[in-house]
């Protein structure tokens, strides 16, 4: 794996000790945290850490194609540093974010449509309850 700042200067975004946190902490903690949930663990640490910089740097990381931003219901932003083709799992029941591996690669080696130039983006997300929540009930 590599470190929070070789991650950064790949995608060409300079270091700083906020940036590298942020970065660290979503390599680190695969749960697809928010601003809220990333600012509450970092601040602690870096005791001039503010939520307005968290959002800064999750949006400068998402412009350079660092993370992914994963709004699978449609409010909430999640942020994940696992960059790779995979689609998302939302727990209609508790809420929590799961990574899906991909068992083939026709979901990301598709054909572009006509009139796209460029695809920069393309997401897909499953609904429905996780095995946690289901043996609960």
């Amino acid at each position: 794996m590599k470190t929070a700042k070789e991650h950064l200067e790949k995608f060409g975004i300079r270091p700083s000790i906020q940036r590298v946190a942020v970065m660290d902490y979503l390599l680190k903690h695969r749960t697809h945290p928010t601003v809220d949930e990333i600012y509450s663990a970092l601040a602690p640490q870096i005791p001039t850490l503010s939520r307005t910089t968290v959002y800064n740097t999750l949006h400068l990381l998402y412009k350079h194609g660092a993370i992914f931003v994963v709004v699978i219901d449609g409010i909430t932003a999640h942020f994940d540093g696992f960059t790779h083709p995979h689609a998302h799992f939302l727990c209609t029941e508790c809420g929590k974010v799961y990574d899906v591996e991909l068992k083939d690669s026709s979901f990301t080696n598709h054909n572009a449509p006509e009139n796209a130039a460029e695809i920069t983006d393309a997401q897909l997300y499953y609904k429905g309850v996780c095995k946690e929540c289901r043996n609960k009930n």
